[in-house]
């Protein structure tokens, strides 16, 4: 049996990463015998918050990746608005592709096959650096990124402080 064209496609992608890594961020597989479960590795964007810590998340793909978006997961603690308390991100490039049943997305601004795990990763470190507190996954850390930006900073602080820490 041959291997799937979204096999095919993701090593491709993994070997052009290698070969030509993109500053931010670093990407591996999370099992060396499974193509559609990645690991990266962000380095917190220069002049933000985030700037020095090492943040690592899952990247797990659809078998019919490209047409599907994969999810994407912090593994690492990290406080944001648009990623979940349990770490799952939450950004329009990775929801599924077509309309937005409640009209807040431009079907454009959403999955489109034609995204890498570059694109994905480089829309993830500028999400980093530039929050939609518009439609948060975390209302929390959105509230309090509008309403109490020295006590956001202060979390923010404390998970760059973890993950170097964990990076040791």
């Amino acid at each position: 049996m041959s291997e799937p064209q979204s096999s095919l496609l993701l090593r491709k992608q993994l070997a052009e990463l290698n070969k030509n890594p993109v500053e931010g961020f670093s990407a591996g597989l999370i099992d060396d015998h499974d193509i559609y479960r990645w690991e990266v590795l962000i380095i917190g964007p220069p002049d933000t918050l985030y700037e020095g810590g090492f943040f690592k998340a899952h990247l797990y793909f659809p078998k019919e990746y490209p047409l599907r978006p994969p999810k994407m997961k912090f593994v690492t603690e990290i406080w944001h608005p648009n990623i979940d308390k349990s770490g799952d991100v939450c950004i329009s490039i990775l929801h599924e592709p077509g309309d937005d049943k409640y009209g807040y997305e431009k079907a454009s601004e959403r999955w489109l096959p034609v995204h890498t795990v570059e694109t994905i990763l480089i829309s993830v470190i500028s999400m980093l650096a530039d929050p939609n507190d518009e439609s948060p996954a975390n209302v929390d850390a959105a509230k309090e990124w509008r309403e109490n930006y020295q006590e956001f900073k202060r979390k923010v602080a404390r998970c760059v402080r973890k993950s170097q820490e964990d990076c040791l």
